[in-house]
């Protein structure tokens, strides 16, 4: 059987509510949902937004049509789910002015214009425990300031840096337009990229 059609009985018994193809699928995708949640939700928000949108997954596989990957469609779900949340709260993203802050990026000179790093940081060599040590802890420094993002430049970022998301596919889970998830990339990219130049040089979060 190929590969091809094995996506293909795997997607029907999926539609048909098979109890096995689901736990299949929720094994393999949950934690890339988590991430998605994240974006948008607090961290301790994410589990229960993901439990929900796996209900709502569930009950819509019937219907899903094929026009996207079923990883996009369950993102753009997710997504949903976790905007209600914010509703519900009455919190919305906050989406940084594009124009305001464009002027600080122009003068940026770590990015290159397609958005990749001109010049990321300085090459760490792995040649003793001291500095495997140095790189936990620096690890350990970004999720924490990653976490202190603006929303709106946590979930493009996560979504695009670490999902590797489309930026059209991220446009339309997210409601905002090309440009702006561009800045709100930039941004984060360079809130993110101090913090790694800021430890290597003082050893300090």
């Amino acid at each position: 059987m190929t590969i091809e059609q094995t996506q293909a009985v795997d997607l029907a018994l999926l539609r048909a509510q098979d109890h096995g193809a689901f736990t299949q699928l929720v094994q393999q995708y949950h934690g890339q949902l988590l991430v998605v949640a994240r974006a948008i939700v607090r961290p301790a928000q994410a589990e229960e937004v993901v439990q929900e949108a796996w209900v709502s997954i569930f009950r819509a596989l019937p219907k899903f049509e094929g026009r996207s990957s079923i990883k996009t469609w369950m993102f753009t779900i997710v997504s949903n789910a976790a905007k209600g949340k914010l509703r519900k709260e009455n919190r919305e993203i906050t989406w940084d002015d594009a124009e305001r802050v464009l002027g600080d990026y122009l003068s940026e000179d770590r990015f290159k214009s397609d958005g990749h790093w001109s010049s990321g940081p300085v090459n760490w060599h792995m040649e003793s425990p001291d500095r495997i040590l140095e790189e936990s802890q620096l690890k350990q420094c970004i999720e924490k300031n990653l976490a202190l993002l603006p929303d709106a430049q946590r979930a493009v970022f996560l979504l695009r840096d670490v999902e590797q998301q489309p930026l059209d596919t991220i446009c339309n889970m997210l409601g905002i337009t090309n440009s702006n998830a561009r800045v709100l990339l930039h941004r984060a990219r360079v809130s993110l990229l101090s913090v790694v130049d800021h430890y290597q040089e003082t050893g300090q979060c």
